[in-house]
């Protein structure tokens, strides 16, 4: 079995021409970070398949394109959990390798588009069909995998990243105004259309259909099960199976894995799963903070670790740290996401490649299938005819209008099929949240360094077994996953499973509070900002950063984003030296690139 956190990339033609040999090369340089170990590259008739190799499984074998027997090839990032089963189904099929994607190539072959829905996984992948003049993109339910595409009159072209596309000459550097509404108001962007205009998702669970290099079928498959919730039967008996089964597939890997412990429910539950399941020391990372905190569990996680006889690194993140590394951290996060928790992701993913590394075991997801956010609890009665529409105001308020369209537009898919309220809230949250916010954190701030992060929680068979449990078995009055927390409370019992959830959030609020009279002229002159926000109301951001951090964080992190990723500054400096070259070079480069005011500012804040 071969598995491959990497970079995939391509092109397919609209005259049937070959695609520019030079086009892939930078489209493959500009994903190198993602697949250190190896390159692959092939060009037939009008489509041409970029891979960047991560190596993980089947380190002999693993190199793509893969190949089926009527010549269709396969790009690939990503890992196929049911692959042994696949094989078993299919067998007689002349495999070529151990690779655990090879089988979806064959699928891809025998039955059409629709073969995804045979695999369980996260993966993001590329089928080129040369008999059919075909290109399939295909992406995993929930969007763990990253992938993008433009369309031009030439071509199509597709990669994990957005910035691959950008740095390929594909689209210009602009932004759309009404995402980076979006970015400030939300801290993500919502949809299929990027902050960067021309710039596409291939939505989670969504499979395209290219030839001639346009698209001509989309498919899709859900993430969660529809329907209302059931009753809980046996789940107090089941959970622990269907997560054992689940943090058993994820541990698949020919090289050192380890986990990132918080001391929170999630990561302590992996922890205790991860030793059942392989009766071998874990290897954990922990981080906190400078000065500690009540939002620091790194020394509960420490605690935790010892209790499990795993080894546990702690790391520490400072102001010092925080000011030299925000631009190149904001520098890796190309599709934006403007959650202070990218910081210490970064950090972590740095460590875990300089103690040997390449695979992590993450706790993202669990809130959002087992119903973890206190907004989910509002939604059942009664405090749900109290509660409203959850994120109806924006980071900003009033200051910034016409910002919740994409969100709006979620609620409604998400208000189908006979869902409860609570339901529905969890539903816009892995459509939207999940993906754009979640993880593309986790994906850029490890795949930056070559490390690939795993996500048990984030499984066909984990969603199955929980998205339609008794909304009162996921969020209680006071606590939100209860039924996990019951399962940890009898498997872990030292871990605290009924203690209040804190969050990974560093305190950037102090960190930008120390240097506010250097910050704020500095972020509200930004050619990102100029225009957008008063810099009154910039100012005020700032000023309050200590009690109310997320404000001028999104600010501060537009900023360093726009200057790295539209005007071309490099991040290497620290935060003033990076603030201070984007207002030197940036005004005239703006007017060139992109529009400066946000449509929606309201009058009152102009």
């Amino acid at each position: 079995m071969a598995q491959r956190m990497c970079g995939i990339a391509g092109v397919m033609t609209r005259d049937g021409t070959a695609p520019d040999s030079a086009l892939l090369r930078r489209l493959a340089a500009a994903l190198a970070h993602r697949g250190p170990d190896g390159e692959g590259l092939l060009v037939r008739g009008d489509t041409g398949l970029v891979h960047r190799r991560l190596a993980i499984v089947d380190l002999a074998t693993g190199d793509q394109p893969l190949f089926a027997p009527g010549g269709a090839a396969l790009v690939a990032n990503g890992e196929i959990y049911n692959d042994p089963l696949l094989r078993q189904a299919m067998a007689g099929a002349p495999f070529r390798t151990l690779s655990d994607c090879e089988p979806a190539v064959f699928l891809a072959e025998t039955e059409g588009a629709g073969f995804a829905g045979r695999l369980r996984g996260m993966y993001a992948l590329a089928v080129h069909e040369p008999a059919r003049g075909r290109l399939t993109l295909a992406r995993d339910p929930f969007g763990i995998k990253p992938l993008y595409y433009v369309e031009t009159p030439a071509l199509l072209a597709f990669a994990s990243e957005p910035q691959a596309l950008l740095a390929a000459g594909l689209v210009p550097a602009a932004v759309d105004p009404r995402r980076m509404a979006e970015l400030l108001q939300l801290k993500f962007t919502t949809g299929a259309a990027t902050v960067f205009p021309g710039v596409w998702r291939v939505l989670p669970g969504e499979t395209l259909v290219i030839e001639r290099g346009a698209i001509v079928a989309r498919h899709h498959l859900a993430a969660l099960p529809q329907g209302g919730p059931l009753g809980a039967g046996d789940a107090a008996a089941r959970i622990g199976a269907v997560l054992l089964e689940s943090v058993a597939a994820h541990l698949r890997a020919d090289v050192p894995y380890g986990l990132f412990l918080s001391g929170g429910i999630d990561s302590s539950a992996l922890l205790a799963l991860m030793r059942q399941a392989t009766g071998q020391r874990i290897r954990a990372l922990t981080m906190g903070w400078q000065g500690g905190g009540a939002a620091d569990e790194s020394r509960e996680a420490e605690r935790l670790a010892r209790l499990m006889g795993a080894e546990c690194e702690r790391l520490e993140m400072t102001q010092r740290d925080f000011w030299t590394l925000a631009p190149r951290i904001a520098a890796a996060i190309d599709d934006p996401t403007a959650d202070a928790a990218v910081l210490p992701g970064w950090m972590l993913g740095r460590a875990a490649r300089a103690g040997g590394l390449k695979v992590t075991l993450c706790g993202e997801g669990a809130d959002e299938i087992f119903g973890g956010y206190s907004r989910y609890r509002k939604q059942r009665a009664p405090w749900r005819w109290f509660a409203g529409t959850p994120r109806t105001h924006g980071v900003f308020g009033d200051a910034i209008v016409g910002w919740r369209d994409g969100l709006a537009a979620a609620e409604r898919a998400a208000a189908s099929g006979g869902r409860s309220p609570m339901q529905a809230v969890q539903a816009v949250d892995v459509a939207e949240w999940l993906p754009n916010d979640l993880l593309v954190k986790l994906d850029r701030t490890l795949m930056v360094h070559g490390v690939e992060g795993r996500t048990p929680f984030l499984d066909p068979k984990v969603a199955a077994f929980a998205f339609r449990l008794p909304d009162s078995r996921k969020a209680g009055p006071r606590f939100g996953k209860v039924l996990l927390r019951q399962w940890l409370e009898g498997a872990f019992p030292q871990a605290g499973a009924w203690a209040r959830k804190q969050g990974f959030k560093p305190p950037v609020g102090a960190w930008m509070a120390a240097r506010e009279r250097d910050l704020a002229p500095l972020v509200a002159a930004h050619p990102a900002l100029a225009g957008v926000l008063p810099a009154a109301t910039v100012a005020a951001a700032f000023a309050a950063a200590a009690r109310a951090p997320q404000p001028a964080w999104s600010l501060l992190f537009a900023a360093l984003w726009h200057g790295h990723h539209v005007l071309g500054i490099d991040a290497a400096g620290d935060i003033g030296e990076v603030l201070r070259a984007a207002s030197a070079a940036g005004p005239m480069r703006a007017r060139r690139t992109e529009p400066m005011a946000l449509p929606g500012v309201s009058a009152a804040s102009a």
